[in-house]
């Protein structure tokens, strides 16, 4: 009875009760028309489930993504394809896809009959405000008798993975900030990969070629002299970002790590189309011992989507991280949350001298709930150490803060 309750809808339970009372009453009243109609109203239930519980088809699920990868915000197609491995063809059934919350509300469809062999695709649209790594699947069916008396459930197994990438603000700047001392190059040399400012004039050598004759030095020390064209080496930018959970505030998409996520991705995809070689140091750079290593703008992007806040116990494997890309010089650029002043001066010594260090110092308080320290003080400590700092809020634009930044004389006021 109990196996017969859990596949029978709510309707198949009334035809079944109903047949039970008029199976009764026919009984005691002696009426055998009414006894007749009780046995079809049981035997239509009955039969109804036992077709749906052991009619047996299998299927094929296949999910496709367009695009696979996408940012905060934007629409994702995904494609369901249903194909019929099995040798009768299919039932209409009821299917809803299984989505991560944040996909928004689960799509919900019929699926006609497919022919064995055949194929039958349904599409449906995403999309997250808050990035990371989502689910797609599994989907769960219903499969119902024609008269709605009986259904089956189940779980057709099986998930796709969609990343949803941190969003990306364009950049500007009045000019871009200078790495200094080990920068391997200026900005001016990155524009002009082979113009006068890369020539540099030597002694004519056998085997060198005779078009690179530099023919006004030659008549000048009467000497052959030839051009060299050094192409000068790449520039270098440290992006850190602090995943202390004490050292932000606020949750969800409107959270200061969020913000800073956002703000780390802009900026190094800036710094990577002005020419700059780019090392992102996060605690999941450091775990997979990436951090060393200059990522394209789609691993930046890839690391950034699924970064998440750590314990505060990780902070000395990110610093020691840090120090050893920043020993060798280069600019540096920290997002990071007001949350002990020693932990601020270990960041603070990552710049070294003649370099540029670009910090972005967040009001964990103004996004929310926080047992972070007043922004103030920290912004001071970085601008004493020769940091351009500046304190962020809830409510400031990522480019209006970079411009700011890069705006500042360093050691500023701004």
């Amino acid at each position: 009875m109990r196996a017969l309750r859990a596949v029978l809808t709510t309707r198949g339970l009334a035809f079944f009760l109903s047949g039970i009372l008029l199976l009764l009453a026919g009984i005691i009243l002696g009426f055998p028309d009414l006894t007749r109609v009780s046995v079809l109203l049981i035997g239509l239930p009955i039969i109804s489930a036992t077709l749906v519980r052991t009619r047996k088809t299998r299927m094929r699920i296949e999910r496709h993504t367009r695009p696979e990868r996408i940012s905060v915000g934007q629409d994702a197609a995904v494609t369901l394809s249903f194909e019929n491995v099995s040798s009768s063809t299919t039932p209409i059934f009821l299917a809803e896809e299984r989505l991560d919350y944040v996909l928004g509300d689960r799509p919900r469809f019929v699926v006609g009959r497919i022919p064995p062999g055949r194929v039958r695709a349904i599409d449906y649209q995403v999309r997250s405000h808050l990035r990371g790594r989502h689910r797609l699947g599994p989907l769960g069916v219903q499969v119902q008798d024609p008269f709605g008396l009986a259904n089956r459930n189940a779980v057709l197994e099986g998930t796709t993975d969609l990343v949803v990438l941190p969003a990306v603000h364009p950049l500007s700047s009045s000019r871009h900030p200078s790495a200094g001392v080990g920068s391997e190059g200026e900005h001016a040399h990155l524009i002009a990969l082979h113009g006068e400012d890369d020539v540099t004039i030597r002694e004519y050598r056998d085997g060198d070629d005779l078009r690179h004759i530099h023919w006004p030095a030659t008549a000048r020390t009467g000497d052959l002299m030839v051009r060299q064209e050094d192409r000068p080496a790449q520039r270098r930018a440290l992006v850190v970002l602090d995943p202390r959970p004490t050292a932000h505030g606020g949750s969800g998409a409107s959270s200061s790590f969020e913000w800073a996520v956002t703000a780390a991705a802009s900026v190094a995809v800036h710094l990577l189309e002005s020419g700059y070689a780019v090392h992102v140091v996060c605690a999941e750079t450091v775990e997979s011992a990436r951090a060393a290593d200059t990522l394209t703008v789609d691993e930046i992007l890839d690391v950034l989507a699924v970064t998440r806040l750590r314990d505060d116990s990780g902070e000395d494997e990110i610093l020691r991280a840090a120090q050893a890309l920043a020993s060798s010089g280069g600019l540096v650029v920290a997002l990071v949350g007001p949350h002990e002043q020693d932990v601020t001066l270990r960041l603070a010594s990552l710049r070294q001298p003649g370099t540029t260090g670009i910090a972005f110092v967040l009001d964990a308080h103004s996004f929310g709930d926080s047992v972070a320290d007043p922004v103030d003080s920290h912004v001071d400590a970085l601008r004493l150490a020769g940091w351009r700092a500046v304190a962020v809020r809830r409510d400031d634009d990522v480019a209006h803060a970079w411009a700011v930044l890069t705006a500042a004389a360093v050691g500023g006021s701004r």
